[in-house]
């Protein structure tokens, strides 16, 4: 008589698919950057800009909301917050969205002028036409 073989189910590939799945969810899925606390509609530019390799600070401004280092902030906290910069020199890169009402940004600007800070970069939308 013939003896039965009992049937096992070999994991490896089962574990290999696993993996692969993995892998692939982790290398598409998005992931937020801290440092834009604000989904905002950049404007255009025409050149592109210069990477900043050393510390920054960064201010957000939307239409009714202001975020200083990706932590929504009012104006009367930015000031404060603007004053306790030690180094004049430290770039603060600014990202405003185009439906803001000019007078916020004279504001803004005036603030940091206040406060000598002159090191300032405008962040554009990336793929700007020409």
């Amino acid at each position: 008589m013939r003896r039965r073989e009992s049937l096992t189910l070999d994991m490896t590939p089962l574990v290999d698919v696993v993996f692969l799945l993995l892998i692939f969810f982790l290398v598409t899925s998005v992931f937020k950057k801290e440092e834009l606390a604000l989904l905002l509609n950049l404007p255009e530019g025409k050149e592109g800009g210069k990477m900043v390799e050393r510390k920054e600070a960064i201010i957000e401004m939307g239409s009714d909301i202001l975020a200083y280092n990706g932590r929504p902030i009012t104006l009367e906290a930015l000031d404060d917050a603007l004053a306790k910069i030690g180094d004049k020199q430290l770039p603060v890169i600014v990202r405003i969205d185009e439906k803001v009402e000019y007078g916020r940004i004279i504001k803004l600007f005036d603030m940091l002028k206040k406060h000598h800070l002159s090191n300032i970069a405008l962040v554009e939308k990336e793929g700007g036409t020409q």
